[in-house]
């Protein structure tokens, strides 16, 4: 790689995966939605939107590598007015930019998916030879985009990455709201069920990116990616008290009471229209299980995660400290 366009560059994976590359001397041009003042760490942007066109002339110019990370995010509480929404940003935006790509002579293109492109399986150990189908729209219009990249034939070097949960020193996502509703007291102290959940460090998916852009193994190929650890809600949530210094409730919420709250939540939802903030859902989330393996890009391209949720818990916490106290 010499020179690299990164989608999504200044979302909190990409401004990790630009620092990285211009760490190994590639050239990294950022292509964002619009212009965005403050250091980052690529050499030039370029504004676009992913949905809608045509590029810029200037925004393939010698570029070799594509490294797609935009798209829209997964909603907490999908409604039916943003279906195709999913679909116009994260099936045909990746179309239009392996269209473009080809068109400019691209050699390697990298797909940044979800594990939310298939089901989520239970308690079931699940790899990319699953065959589950996608359970919301945001995890469709991910598959659809799959099926581009690696069945297209846009790009000679296609790959697709598939990160679990993403943690690390952000403050969006699960994690920072859990994190945050612990240290209030709103977060239930749920019972030890022994849910099964994946999660990765935002340095290793990077790393793992780099290298299905790099290993030749990789062309063609879709990869699931964790840092190699199984998590239970209780059990981060005991490390979460144990990281801020709060001491952990003896007694815990009866999952009886959770289930009855949640039942209640869906007749909200179902009589207003919209999601309640705690429903049915929310509860699986919470004590269900979303479990990977990352055997595969550990066998092919020697994938080896360097981080775990326990070490890298008092950093995550110290960094959102930090940013509170800004505000």
């Amino acid at each position: 790689m010499q020179h690299c366009l990164v989608s999504g560059a200044s979302g909190f994976v990409g401004t990790v995966l630009c620092q990285r590359l211009s760490s190994l001397g590639c050239v990294v041009r950022a292509l964002v939605r619009r212009q965005i003042p403050g250091d980052y760490p690529w050499g030039e942007s370029v504004s676009g939107d992913l949905s809608s066109g045509p590029w810029k002339p200037n925004l393939f110019a010698n570029i070799d590598t594509v490294f797609h990370l935009a798209g829209k995010a997964h909603a907490l509480a999908e409604v039916s007015q943003e279906e195709e929404e999913y679909r116009r940003i994260n099936t045909e935006g990746t179309r239009k930019l392996l269209q473009a790509s080809q068109e400019a002579g691209v050699k390697r293109f990298v797909f940044f998916s979800s594990v939310k492109a298939t089901g989520e399986g239970g308690g079931v150990l699940q790899d990319e030879a699953s065959r589950l189908l996608p359970e919301t729209t945001y995890g469709q219009s991910k598959m659809e985009a799959e099926k581009l990249v690696i069945k297209g034939g846009y790009v000679p070097h296609s790959v697709v990455i598939r990160p679990s949960m993403i943690y690390g020193p952000t403050q969006k996502g699960n994690l920072p709201r859990m994190i945050g509703a612990v240290r209030k007291g709103f977060f239930p102290p749920l019972p030890e069920v022994h849910n099964k959940r994946s999660m990765i460090h935002v340095n290793d998916v990077v790393e793992a990116a780099i290298l299905a852009a790099t290993m030749q193994e990789a062309a063609g190929q879709t990869y699931i990616v964790t840092d190699g650890q199984i998590y239970s809600t209780r059990q981060i949530y005991r490390w979460i008290c144990e990281t801020i210094g709060k001491p952990e409730p003896r007694v815990t919420t009866p999952l009886t009471l959770m289930r009855l709250l949640a039942i209640t939540g869906d007749m909200i939802g179902k009589a207003r229209g919209k999601r309640f903030l705690f429903d049915s859902d929310a509860l699986e989330k919470l004590i269900g299980s979303a479990w990977y393996s990352t055997e595969k890009i550990q066998n092919e391209l020697g994938y080896s995660p360097k981080h775990n949720l326990r070490t890298t818990l008092p950093g995550i916490v110290r960094f959102l400290d930090r940013e509170l106290a800004r505000e």
